[in-house]
């Protein structure tokens, strides 16, 4: 089949009936609509040029750079699509955590300026927040950007209700069940809302991941507060998954299903799963489900070693923050915000902040180092480069993740604990806080 321009690859793609024998649910009928067909290999390519297209022409003919806040496939589309029409690009991100992905963004010649420091560990207090860095930037220069900005422009939600929506309605007809991962939310509550109005019984279910957990493309718990189009009502029920259940979805849509799809659309698979093999028990008719495969599993193979080291035949760390027992973590060393500024006075510990770069030097507990979570793991992995008998205190921003090393640690016999509320609390305490001093070189940084 001849097409003349690539951006006519964009959409209608194919949706898969998944196997019963694949999903063991006897009274519904489970579909996946397989959004890596899309040219540039995402469900991100219909809002990269549902945004744009419109205004393309006065774009170019004014010399803007689109803009964008991306970390992967939304920044990948954009770059392609500002090629072929002879415009420039920027993303600002603070989130590619995969090299793969940032690899791939360097070959497209992506212009990337990636902010400082933010770390797997939420921080509400972080003041590097890249949708207000681009927001300040568009103020000062209006003339030279054009924002596209994919969390808050219903542009998205409208792409998805055009297409997606439409084209599962028209492949399949009624769907009782739609279940999506909440990422920027357009695509859930797009084909969410064109589904409803052939179906007003339609059960919509939110996909996000377990607090403090990062899934490509996925929100947690904590991040679900940055998204503009997310609209609470519109769903039934938000149900989490973790980074590994995503991981055995990829493998069984993979392996079982032949679906290439990456950790973004196992999290799909497996929440899918996890709702309705309890509803499929109470059903005595036929139902139809839905969910939606975002990306393929190449970009994140760094991201699936890490977690899943037994797929490459690489030697599993039993010990890591990711298989720890429940009890475990209830009996994690910690310290009270009542009494933190005393103990840490009469102590004096090695205080190991977690956070991003960024919010440390913004503002830290005086005398404290700060290692960043990501590095931290590693370096808990190739063995901790300290003594076992120093005293440590782990400083992150609501203390979530600083739970969890403590309990690392403890299991490996270091004598450690977790500040409780993390900085948040000790801020809101009133405690000491410094800025980072670069001329005296007070503090470390990693």
């Amino acid at each position: 089949m001849l097409y003349n321009n690539i951006t006519e690859l964009i959409g209608n793609t194919p949706i898969l009936r998944i196997s019963p024998e694949v999903h063991k649910l006897k009274n519904i009928e489970l579909y996946a609509k397989l959004e890596f067909y899309n040219p540039f290999g995402s469900v991100k390519d219909r809002i990269a040029y549902g945004m744009i297209k419109e205004d393309l022409k006065d774009i170019k003919e004014n010399g803007k750079t689109i803009i964008e806040s991306s970390s992967g496939n939304t920044a990948k589309a954009l770059q392609i699509l500002a090629h072929i029409n002879g415009i420039t690009f920027k993303t600002v991100t603070n989130r590619i955590k995969i090299p793969e992905v940032k690899n791939i963004l360097r070959i497209l010649g992506t212009d990337i300026e990636e902010l400082p420091g933010l770390s797997e560990c939420p921080d509400p207090t972080d003041p590097n927040d890249p949708i207000r860095f681009i927001e300040n930037m568009v103020s000062q220069e209006p003339h030279k950007y054009y924002h596209t900005a994919q969390y808050s422009n219903m542009k998205n939600r409208d792409t998805h209700y055009k297409t997606t929506g439409r084209e599962i309605y028209e492949d399949i007809g009624t769907v009782d069940y739609f279940l999506g991962t909440l990422g920027t939310t357009g695509s859930s509550r797009g084909i969410i809302e064109y589904l409803t109005e052939k179906n007003p019984h339609l059960v919509k279910v939110g996909i996000i991941a377990d607090k403090g957990d990062t899934i490509p493309g996925i929100r947690n718990v904590d991040e679900m507060h940055e998204v503009g189009i997310y609209e609470k009502t519109l769903y039934d029920d938000i149900i989490t998954v973790n980074s590994l259940e995503a991981i055995n979805g990829m493998e069984t849509l993979i392996r079982q299903s032949g679906v290439l799809g990456g950790p973004t659309s196992g999290g799909a698979f497996w929440g899918t799963l996890k709702y309705l093999e309890e509803v499929d028990k109470s059903l005595s008719e036929k139902k139809t489900a839905v969910f939606v495969v975002c990306d393929r599993v190449e970009p994140y193979i760094s991201y699936i070693q890490k977690r899943r080291p037994d797929f490459f035949e690489v030697e599993t760390h039993k010990d890591t923050i990711r298989n720890l027992s429940n009890e475990e973590l209830a009996n994690v060393n910690t310290i009270s915000i009542g009494e933190a500024l005393e103990w840490v006075e009469e102590n004096n510990p090695l205080i190991i902040d977690l956070r991003g770069n960024m919010a440390f030097r913004t503002s830290h507990i005086p005398n404290s180092i700060n290692i960043t979570d990501n590095y931290f793991e590693e370096l808990i992995d190739a063995g901790i480069p300290f003594s076992n008998n120093i005293l440590v205190m782990l400083v992150c921003p609501v203390g979530e993740k600083s739970n969890k090393f403590v309990a690392l640690m403890k299991k490996k016999g270091f004598d450690a604990y977790s500040l409780e509320g993390g900085i948040v609390s000790w801020r809101d305490a009133g405690y000491p806080m410094k800025p980072l001093n670069l001329k005296k070189k007070e503090q470390a940084v990693i």
